[in-house]
């Protein structure tokens, strides 16, 4: 493959690097899809997800209380969320059932991914609060992220930029097939 130098106009000598272009993630940092304020009936993508179906939702599983849904924008392939129904914000309201459920659904999405995909670790946990992290902080969600070894490469370290090795959908079947 040929490089060729590219004159930047006075930004900088050129790094000869080729691009790798992820426009979908535009909508995330436009903040397309993210509630319009805390309550219920504002917008709030989780209390529109169990709505649709689980293919169109990314819906891996199903529960009383909870549900467990592919990340939209993955920190890695497999990126699970396990999500209350009932539109609340801290982990402190939610009630007995829906705690002990969501557990039973952490535990789940760990059985899954280590079947589905080998995940030999994991992150878990949640961001209560704009301050502490969390994307959509008006209705609380777990977040269990599959890791391997080996798993961070130059791509997020140089080029903040993630390859994701397969489609969320085909990811999702692999996914709501290994549940248990």
């Amino acid at each position: 493959m040929l490089l060729v130098m590219h004159d930047q106009a006075g930004a900088g000598a050129p790094d000869n690097f080729q691009r790798l272009w992820t426009p979908h993630r535009m909508a995330y940092i436009k903040g397309e899809n993210k509630p319009t304020g805390n309550g219920p009936g504002d917008g709030c993508p989780f209390d529109v997800i169990p709505t649709m179906s689980d293919e169109d939702g990314l819906v891996v599983a199903r529960g009383v209380a909870v549900y467990t849904v592919l990340n939209l924008y993955p920190y890695n392939s497999g990126h699970l969320m396990v999500v209350p129904y009932r539109h609340v914000s801290e982990y402190d309201e939610l009630d007995a059932g829906e705690v002990a459920e969501l557990g039973e659904f952490t535990q789940k999405s760990l059985r899954a991914l280590r079947k589905a995909s080998g995940a030999q670790g994991f992150n878990v946990g949640m961001n209560l609060g704009h301050v502490a992290g969390a994307g959509i902080a008006a209705h609380l969600h777990q977040h269990v992220v599959p890791r391997w070894g080996g798993d961070t490469n130059f791509m997020p370290v140089v080029a903040q930029t993630k390859v994701l090795p397969q489609l969320l959908r085909d990811t999702r079947q692999l996914l709501a097939n290994a549940w248990n």
